[in-house]
């Protein structure tokens, strides 16, 4: 039988529209919203995080908080081994999580190793876990975080992964497959979100205050009862509850919110018009008592 040995390099789709197509610009922009960010210091192992997808010119004011935490964490703690970004499909949805299949994935810093093993050992722990890259065709939601983690973990390997629904088992079982995959490698798991879309500043502002309360507090089912289609406190709904869900299965007691803001705050014209929430936060584990 013939062996390809084809290397796959998947380009990352928001070079040039989510944030710039340009190594140097890119670099720059994404090492000054870290820089700028100074993050309080977190107690324990990061294991988990929350970052937005927005152009970087809106969230990467915000996601630059995830991510200073995630590096100044890695000096203190170790870097982990890989991180697995879970983001979903805004152009519909299907059953199960897509991993992204190939080898590298490529944006304007470079390329970001894809860790296959870690991807095998996943689809070969649930049969909702598959590689696929088709939903991934013109998706951002995921890749846009590859950037900063180039930034912050140049080191470390990555998943790629887009949920396809809202299944508690496609959700239960992805949280299974990473606790068990933990138990080989060091990960981080990063969710992708924004948070709540309206007109309103104020209701943007006071629905997103509450939902970081619930986040902060681990309240899974609160944050489940509070999301419905007309009401996305998070778009990203099922990454956020995957990995608290693996932050819980690995030790986290809570989440440290970082850092919170919004369109309307640094684009005032945007209010009336169109608000979208951003969060940053953190899930640490005690590495006396983690698994």
């Amino acid at each position: 039988m013939a062996h390809t040995s084809e290397v796959i390099t998947h380009q990352a789709h928001g070079s040039g529209r989510w944030f710039p197509g340009d190594r140097r610009e890119l670099q720059q922009m994404v090492e000054t919203y870290m820089k700028n960010a100074q993050p309080k210091s977190v107690d324990g192992r990061i294991v988990a995080a929350i970052a937005p997808h927005a152009g970087f010119i809106y969230s990467g004011k915000v996601a630059g908080f995830t991510f200073q935490a995630i590096k100044d964490n890695a000096k203190k703690m170790g870097a982990p081994e890989t991180v697995v970004v879970l983001g979903f499909s805004h152009q519909g949805g299907f059953s199960g999580v897509a991993l992204m299949d190939g080898d590298f994935i490529e944006t304007p810093l470079g390329k970001a190793s894809l860790d296959k093993e870690a991807s095998e050992f996943l689809t070969a722990e649930s049969p909702r876990i598959f590689m696929d890259y088709g939903p991934h065709r013109g998706e951002h939601s995921a890749e846009n975080e590859i950037p900063f983690v180039q930034a912050a973990l140049p080191k470390s390997k990555v998943v790629v992964g887009l949920i396809g629904d809202h299944d508690p088992k496609t959700l239960n079982s992805l949280v299974g497959a990473l606790d068990a995959l933990s138990g080989k490698k060091r990960l981080l798991v990063v969710a992708s979100t924004d948070m709540l879309h309206d007109p309103s500043y104020d209701l943007v502002r006071k629905t997103d205050e509450k939902t970081l309360e619930k986040l902060a507090a681990m309240d899974s089912k609160g944050l489940q009862e509070t999301w419905g289609y007309d009401k996305q406190i998070f778009c990203g709904i099922g990454p956020v509850l995957v990995a608290m869900g693996f932050a819980r299965a690995q030790g986290a007691k809570k989440a440290s919110v970082l850092y919170y803001r919004n369109s309307g705050d640094d684009f005032p014209e945007s209010r009336g018009r169109w608000v979208v929430g951003y969060g940053s936060a953190v899930f640490a584990v005690d590495e006396n008592t983690a698994k």
